[in-house]
Order: C-alpha cells, then sequence, then structure tokens
C-alpha cells in the first residue's frame, strides 16, 4: 500500500466540523474561521533523516526546507503564510550547534516571508531527526484556488525548470508564493497545485480533482541543466525527460487556465517575472487519463513520480 492508498483508505472516517471549507485532498486544508474576507490556510509537513535529507546535508539548508515545503503549499492556493508551530524529534546524541543552525536558516526563511514562528514540540526519536511544520497561513475569499476546477480545452502551464533536484536544489528552493498570487490577482486561474513528486503523478491528482485528462506536449517540458546532464554520480542517470517527469522536489506552480488567456498571460509574466521561465506544455482534455505527444505521435504516460511505501521511484 503507497502513500496515496493509504490515504484514500483514511479520508472517510476523518472528523469535521461547520469551520471546514476544504477537508484532505488538496494542498492545504481551507477553514472558514470567521476572518472578514478571508480564508484560513493549514498546512502540516515533514522532513525526516535519510528521506530528505542526510547526516552530512548543512543544517542551515535542512532548516530551509522543512519550512519551505510547507510555503510551497500556501503558495498553492495563492495564500499568504502567517505562523508555524515546529515539532522537533532528535536523537539522544544530538548536537546542540547543529540544531541552532537548522534554526537559523528555518528562521531565514520565516523572516523573508513574514512568517512568526510561534513554538512547537520536542521529543526523543531513536533513530534519526525529524522536523515537522505546522503552518497557518490565510487567502482572500475570491482568490482561493484549489485542484479541481481544471476545465476541457484548458491550457496546461508550469513555472521554472524539472528534473534533477537531487544536484542540490531540492535543499535551497524558493516558494513561488508572490508568483502564485500575482496569478490569482491578474488572470482567472482555474486549477492550481504546486510540484512535490514528479510532474508525471501531481498532475494526476490535479487530474483526478477535476474529474479530467490532459495531454501533455513532451517537447514544451521545461528540463532542468541538472536533469540534462547524463551520468550524474550518485544522482539518477534517468533519460533528462524522465527525470523531468519523476524526480519530484521541483516545488515549482502548475497550473491551468483558460486557453484564450494564454499569450497575455505568458507576454505579462516575463515582464513581472523575467527570471522565471514559464511553459505551456500541453492542454486539459474532457477524457480521463493522461497522455504525451512527442515525435512518435500520442501515447498513454505510463510514468509515474514519487510515492512514499513504495518500493522505488516509479520509472
Amino acid at each position: 500500500m503507497n502513500e496515496f492508498e493509504l490515504i484514500a483508505r483514511l479520508l472517510p472516517s476523518l472528523a469535521t466540523n461547520d469551520s471546514v471549507v476544504v477537508a484532505a485532498g488538496d494542498d492545504c486544508a481551507v477553514l472558514d474561521l470567521g476572518v472578514p474576507g478571508r480564508l484560513v490556510l493549514f498546512k502540516t509537513d515533514a522532513v525526516v533523516e535519510g528521506i530528505h535529507f542526510t547526516a552530512d546535508t548543512p543544517p542551515e539548508k535542512i532548516g530551509h526546507k522543512a519550512l519551505a515545503r510547507c510555503l510551497s503549499d500556501i503558495a498553492a492556493m495563492a495564500g499568504q503564510p502567517n505562523s508555524a508551530l515546529v515539532t522537533l524529534a532528535l536523537p539522544k546524541d544530538f548536537a546542540v550547534a547543529r540544531v541552532e543552525k537548522i534554526y537559523a536558516g528555518l528562521n531565514a526563511l520565516a523572516q523573508r516571508h513574514g512568517v512568526a514562528v510561534v513554538g512547537g514540540e520536542t521529543t526523543t526519536s531513536p533513530e534519526r531527526m525529524l522536523i515537522s511544520i505546522a503552518l497557518l497561513g490565510t487567502v482572500a475569499k475570491d482568490q482561493c484556488l484549489l485542484r479541481s476546477g481544471a476545465k476541457p480545452g484548458d491550457a496546461i502551464f508550469v513555472t521554472g525548470q524539472l528534473g534533477g533536484s537531487l544536484a542540490g536544489r531540492h535543499l535551497d528552493f524558493e516558494p513561488r508564493l508572490a508568483e502564485a498570487r500575482w496569478l490569482a490577482e491578474h488572470f482567472s486561474i482555474h486549477a492550481l497545485m504546486d510540484l512535490s513528486d514528479g510532474l508525471a503523478g501531481d498532475l494526476r491528482h490535479l487530474l483526478q480533482a477535476s474529474r479530467v485528462g490532459a495531454e501533455l506536449r513532451a517537447a514544451s517540458i521545461p528540463i532542468s541543466r541538472e536533469a540534462k546532464t547524463a551520468g550524474r554520480g550518485k544522482f539518477s542517470a534517468k533519460p533528462p525527460l524522465l527525470a523531468a517527469l519523476t524526480d519530484g522536489e521541483d516545488f515549482e506552480l502548475l497550473f491551468t487556465l483558460d486557453a484564450k488567456s494564454a499569450v497575455r498571460l505568458l507576454d505579462a509574466w516575463k515582464k513581472h517575472f523575467p527570471d522565471l521561465p514559464l511553459a505551456c506544455i500541453g492542454r486539459i482534455t474532457p477524457e480521463p487519463g493522461l497522455r504525451i505527444r512527442d515525435e512518435r505521435g500520442v501515447r498513454e504516460l505510463a510514468v509515474r513520480g514519487y510515492e512514499h511505501f513504495a518500493a522505488k521511484k516509479s520509472e
């Protein structure tokens, strides 16, 4: 049973109340707590030694990544982060100086985005370090973006470049908070999410939530330099396109909007975010399933992204 099968099994039994606007299944929970004109976003995420970082990872980057993962999910709802709690699980022989440097990296990112770190919990973890962040944010009621709004005929866009994140980008990426809020303010975005488990996996979640299908254009998928570099030592030596589809931890924005607005969006984007590429990579279709078009024609896309509890990444 992989993580998504486990989640699907647990979801029907979750308790709820009248404040819940969107429960589990999107990038954040969305709550109506009576804040005038605003909805509350609630997110938790964890990084585990040996899974998300290694024992020799610079500690400042561990702290950065721990918070940045949650900030990326707030961005995926076009929200503004506000305050965080940190749960820190440490082995008994932990080094105090290393923990202080982890918090230095976490606090530096928090300060850049106006996030208050308001407490948390410390506990013992016998074998390895774990850091879990619970993050609150808000979003305007008329600008909260979900995964479930994609429509047939929509153009599919992605920011940045994909694949090869293990070469270092997974530790120091910048959450696309400003870009997502700009999109929500200036365009009618139909569906939005961030890319954490790979394009081939995460796009499927968007399609399932929206009850649509998609066709990707292989030539349009933006592939990072790291993914194009063959024989990357201890990193995956997948073909570049496969790396862009499946490597995961890109933390870029994936979104859809009416194809008639695509050119206007691309022109405006270049003016506001000249240093961040934006690519139209395909279209939403009424037929279910995920397909890819390349020089051989159109075929079903068989590969998937990263899945916890699976034996290995799908290839």
